[in-house]
């Protein structure tokens, strides 16, 4: 089975820096670790919306994960800082993994009985 491919992109606004992408691409790899074997794809992508001006919230972190056979699924982690944007998304993510691969698995155990007249 061919392996996942991880994408980092980012913004100019943001330290497009290796430490930058080395660190989320750890953290996001780890939460989502245990889903690997069912997708072919994460791709990353770090953005800081307020530029040179800070705010609350104005980095943003979005993961689109690509399961294999089904249509892809993006979630957006919003955070003071890139790590915490990518803490947020990466957890979002897993839990829609969790439901979606979780809701496949129980209709491949639980058969719907057949339905009497």
């Amino acid at each position: 089975m061919s392996t996942m491919q991880f994408q980092f992109n980012t913004d100019s606004s943001v330290m497009g820096t290796a430490d930058v992408a080395r660190r989320i691409e750890a953290q996001v790899r780890h939460r989502l670790a245990r889903f690997t074997d069912r997708l072919t794809r994460l791709e990353v992508h770090v953005s800081d919306v307020n530029g040179r001006k800070h705010g609350a919230d104005d980095k943003h972190c979005t993961i689109e994960a690509r399961p294999r056979g089904s249509r892809p699924i993006g979630v957006t982690g919003k955070a003071a800082d890139v790590d915490a944007a990518a803490r947020i998304a990466a957890n979002t993510m897993a839990e829609r993994l969790e439901r979606i691969f979780g809701k496949a698995e129980r209709h491949r155990r639980d058969p719907s009985p057949d339905k009497q007249i």
